[in-house]
This record gives C-alpha cells, sequence and structure tokens, in this order.
C-alpha cells in the first residue's frame, strides 16, 4: 500500500516536473510581461496627406485595435495615462504608376499608404519609438481606383498594423 501510493507520488510529481520543463512560445509575436503592462490607448490617426480618402482614417484606427485586442490581453482605454499609448497620423495617400505597357501607359498602379506612429511605453519609456511605416499593392491601371480602393485599403491597412504590431509590442 506504501509503495502504490508512493509509486503515484513520484509518477504526478514527475508530471509537474515535466511540465514546468516545457518551453511555451507565442504564434503571435507578442513580448508582453502582462504583470507590467494592462492597458494600452489610442489617439485618432488624422490624414495628413494630399489626397485623402475619408473611410482610411476609421479602417486604419479599426485595423490597429483589432490586431492588439486579438492578439494580447491588453485592454484598451480611452486615457493617455495607459501603460502603452499609440499615437500619430496617416502622412501619405500616393498613387504612382509601375509597369509601363507596349503604348507607353501605365499597365501598373500602385497605391501606397505611409504613418507615422509614435509608440510610448509609460513604464519603459527607453521602449518608446517615433516611426514611419509604409505598405502598398499594386492594381491593374485598367480597374478604376474607386472600384478597387476599399479591398486596397484594407488590405494595406491590415499590412500597416502587422508592421507596427511586430516592430513595438512584438519588439522585434
Amino acid at each position: 500500500m506504501l509503495t502504490r501510493r508512493l509509486t503515484i507520488l513520484l509518477a504526478v510529481w514527475s508530471i509537474v516536473l515535466l511540465q514546468a520543463c516545457i518551453p511555451r512560445y507565442t504564434l503571435n509575436g507578442a513580448s508582453i510581461d502582462y504583470t507590467q503592462y494592462r492597458t494600452i490607448s489610442f489617439s485618432d490617426f488624422p490624414i495628413r496627406a494630399a489626397l485623402v480618402y475619408p473611410p482610411l482614417q476609421q479602417l486604419f484606427e479599426n485595423k490597429m485595435i483589432d490586431m492588439i485586442t486579438q492578439q494580447t490581453r491588453l485592454r484598451v482605454v480611452d486615457t493617455p495615462n495607459s501603460d502603452l499609448r499609440m499615437e500619430g497620423e496617416i502622412t501619405n495617400y500616393n498613387l504612382t504608376p509601375q509597369a509601363v505597357g507596349e503604348d507607353a501607359y501605365a499597365s501598373q498602379t500602385r497605391l501606397t499608404i505611409t504613418v507615422r506612429i509614435k509608440y510610448i511605453n509609460n513604464k519603459n519609456p527607453e521602449l518608446s519609438t517615433d516611426q514611419t511605416y509604409s505598405a502598398y499593392r499594386d492594381f491593374s491601371s485598367s480597374e478604376m481606383l474607386a472600384d478597387v480602393q476599399d479591398q486596397l485599403c484594407e488590405q494595406i491597412c491590415t499590412d500597416l498594423s502587422d508592421l507596427i504590431f511586430n516592430s513595438t509590442i512584438g519588439n522585434w
């Protein structure tokens, strides 16, 4: 009877010990100490570009907030006194011709969106940054921008959110 209890106790203790030794990885890349960081806040991201697409501001802000809430346990708050803060502006919304066809007209057009992000780490100020991020998508010049603009902006804002997340919260 004593040997059986000792065997069970040893088996349970071995399992607990092995569980403690297994490395844990997160697939989202976030390197956040949740004992230190609990909240994040965002300011509005006004459009300061020469060419303005009005839905872009709300689309970009929503993408950023969705990225944070889906990939971290941070709580989004409306106060600037949060543990982490992101603020900035959309500085460029630009169309440029890319590939020239046989008739000397562009066959591809590139839509580029650039944002400036000020990432403020109130707990560890040396991790704060002020950077510019850019992403683009090409589309056929035979298509009207109005027909593809929503889809392109959605894709570009997703790319920008990934870039910003990885370089700030992901600390890559």
